[in-house]
């Protein structure tokens, strides 16, 4: 650089021949190729190709400047590498380098200016490799994070229906005792005539509910317990039951509860025992029909068969039924199907 520019201090009209000097230099192979094996060295891992572009020559003193060359990086003023373009390639670094000299008992400065671009190989799929861990690792972050919030928000979710659940069942344990309570207290009160007492059988009979009753209300509490317990297991006590009398006290103390209601039965006559658990399936008919009256029934019917060593119990009536599309969900703990205004109607969902 110092040679070229005492030479053009001492023969001005040389100005374009710097430029062509440097960019087609002797050396520039050379070099090119020491560059390469520098960039090998320090960065073993990566293909890359680099140029460097002269950008400034200028030689000044404190009177004047005189700018020899200045121009935007092109890839035309290359002086060493092996890069085709700078389209893609990255800016790494610029230099700028000053001298001094003297040329005609002149003292001058040179300054000169350069840039270096690179260009890595594939930089795409090496970026992508190198952040494929990162990437692994937040995806795992933000699907555990979901996880967590799906978890949680399950968690609310079951907290408050058990909350909702617990505050029904506070508030409608009296109504699922009510029809035992309700027939007591008729049947207490026929017990006040006179011509019952003084009727054997009616009496007996009588007396009879009473204690039916009470042993289901005993009953009854303890399933209704047992139940908001969250126990899934039931322990049946079976005992030998003569059809189709059992299913007439059952029939003949839930009237007593409920005198508005029609109810036909229409059992086969035939006298069957059965192997059966008496609260058990008492609960369950009841429910069945303490549900109808609950929804608007006024008539119910009531039917056995005994076929291909099957007892069979229908149960049929007139109220507002249940949709289809909701008989899956009936036997869903605390479930309970809405039906306009009639949802108002008290009850725990366990019935059914």
């Amino acid at each position: 650089y110092k040679e070229l520019a005492e030479n053009y201090l001492l023969d001005p009209e040389r100005r374009d021949h710097i430029k062509k000097s440097i960019l087609q230099n002797s050396f520039k192979a050379e070099l090119t190729k020491k560059l390469q094996k520098e960039f090998e060295r320090e960065i073993p891992n990566l293909e890359l190709d680099f140029a460097i572009v002269l950008d400034k020559f200028v030689i000044y003193n404190e009177k004047e400047a005189d700018t020899i060359f200045a121009e935007k990086p092109f890839i035309e003023n290359k002086m060493y590498g092996n890069l085709a373009s700078l389209d893609d390639a990255f800016l790494v670094r610029n230099y700028v380098g000053t001298t001094s000299g003297k040329s005609l008992n002149s003292d001058y400065k040179l300054l000169t200016e350069d840039t270096l671009y690179v260009s890595v190989n594939n930089w795409e799929t090496i970026i992508w490799k190198r952040m494929a861990l990162i990437l692994v690792f937040a995806l795992f972050s933000i699907l555990t994070l979901i996880t967590l919030f799906v978890i949680a928000i399950k968690a609310l979710i079951k907290q408050k229906k058990m909350s909702d659940i617990k505050t029904d069942f506070i508030n409608n344990i009296t109504h699922e005792l009510k029809t035992p309570l309700t027939t007591l207290s008729v049947s207490t009160k026929i017990l006040e005539r006179k011509e019952v007492r003084e009727n054997d059988k009616v009496y007996e009979n009588v007396l009879n509910t009473i204690n039916r009753q009470n042993n289901r209300l005993q009953n009854l509490i303890d399933q209704v317990m047992t139940n908001s317990l969250g126990y899934e297991e039931i322990e049946l006590q079976k005992e030998k039951v003569a059809m189709p009398s059992f299913l007439h006290s059952i029939v003949d103390d839930f009237q007593i509860a409920y005198p508005d209601v029609k109810i036909l039965t229409d059992f086969d006559t035939k006298k069957i025992n059965l192997n059966l658990d008496k609260f058990h399936l008492t609960t369950a008919i009841t429910n069945v029909l303490e549900n109808a009256v609950k929804y608007g029934c006024q008539n119910i019917t009531i039917t056995t068969s005994f076929e291909n060593n099957q007892f069979n119990i229908g149960i049929q009536d007139d109220g507002i039924g249940i949709p289809k599309s909701k008989h899956s969900l009936l036997f869903d703990k605390f479930y309970r199907v809405e039906q306009g205004n009639l949802h108002n109607a008290k009850g725990l969902g366990l019935g059914l």
